[in-house]
């Protein structure tokens, strides 16, 4: 125990020691040079595009004098290292800098549209899980059943199907045809939460539907092959009812794989959020991320993409915790786990 360890309060002390926190700080640590990696990336990415942010900001009809006036007034003009090199340094003191087209800031820029975007990959996460658990429990009970093969059928047509194409053939069914939710437009909560939904219900089933026959697939098979394992023979050879062995046994030591993915998948949802937002015209990050790529918009580009990449990073992180909290047995301070 080091001289500094040993002057705190042993309760404290041994919470340093433990190894769920080692692993918080090992994670920190390493979150560093992966949020670094990918905001370089995607600045590197955005500067090898063809076409002018002075250019695009102006229109088709500015003279080549205003272009090279405003490349000057933003810095477009400077080396690229020297750009990156200047976002970094004001990043790493929490000043994401300004838009380029609008002059506003970026961090009022994320906190105006994160939790609309932060709301529909929940909403689409639970639609997901929702989805997954009881149908994936339900076909493992009996493999090839009649419930196991429409389930089957049902999610491969989900696995196949496009998020975009899902969001126009429910923007057809449930807006068009039944009128039952808005195609396009946001309600803030302060506007009723069941407006609320409404708005949000189909980007969400967009965005989940696809990632939760995912899971009920992957699921599926956990279940199945934990009802072959030593244990569950055990606890039905003592008689417990087969629903019971199946939701408090087998169940429950399938969620690992699933914690893994979901965690994984993060990334996907963000992704899908560009893409279904334009769709549905929500007001969120994924909305401004498009129209910044459009128009070259460095400072807002980074910061969405340092945003997201810490996002994900977090979120693994939380996944590796879930894993501990779970199974007690596992332990982060041994290499081989």
């Amino acid at each position: 125990m080091t001289t500094w360890q040993s002057s705190l309060d042993p309760g404290v002390a041994r919470v340093l020691r433990s190894s769920l926190v080692r692993l918080v700080g090992r994670r920190l640590l390493t979150a560093i040079p992966v949020v670094w990696g990918v905001t370089f990336l995607s600045f590197a990415v955005l500067n090898l595009l063809p076409g002018d942010a002075a250019q695009a900001l102006l229109g088709a009809d500015a003279t080549p004098q205003e272009v090279q006036k405003l490349r000057v007034e933003l810095h477009l003009n400077e080396p690229f290292l020297t750009r990156y090199g200047h976002w970094l340094a004001s990043a790493v003191t929490g000043h994401l800098g300004s838009s380029l087209g609008s002059g506003q800031l970026v961090t009022t820029i994320l906190a105006q549209r994160l939790p609309i975007t932060f709301e529909l990959i929940l909403y689409a996460f639970v639609i997901s899980l929702v989805i997954a658990i009881p149908v994936a429990t339900i076909a493992a009970r009996k493999p090839g059943g009649l419930f196991d093969s429409i389930s089957t059928f049902i999610t491969m047509i989900g696995l196949s199907i496009a998020p975009y194409i899902l969001a126009l053939l429910l923007i057809l069914l449930f807006s068009v045809d039944l009128s039952l939710f808005p195609a396009l437009g946001w309600t803030p909560i302060s506007g009723g939460l069941g407006e609320n939904l409404r708005s949000l219900t189909l980007p969400a089933l967009s965005l989940g539907f696809p990632i939760g026959c995912f899971y009920t697939r992957l699921l599926r098979a956990d279940v199945v092959e934990q009802l072959n394992e030593d244990y569950v023979v055990t606890a039905t050879a003592k008689g417990l009812p087969s629903t019971r062995v199946l939701i408090r046994h087998a169940a429950p030591n399938s969620m690992f794989g699933l914690i893994t993915v979901v965690a994984l998948n993060v990334g996907t949802l963000l992704g899908g959020t560009v893409i279904v937002e334009q769709i549905f015209g929500l007001p969120g990050v994924g909305q401004e991320l498009f129209q910044a790529i459009q128009t070259r918009d460095f400072p807002v580009l980074e910061g969405i993409v340092a945003v997201f990449a810490v996002v994900v990073v977090v979120i693994g992180l939380l996944a590796d915790l879930l894993y501990a909290v779970l199974d007690p047995r596992i332990r982060y301070d041994n290499p081989g786990q």
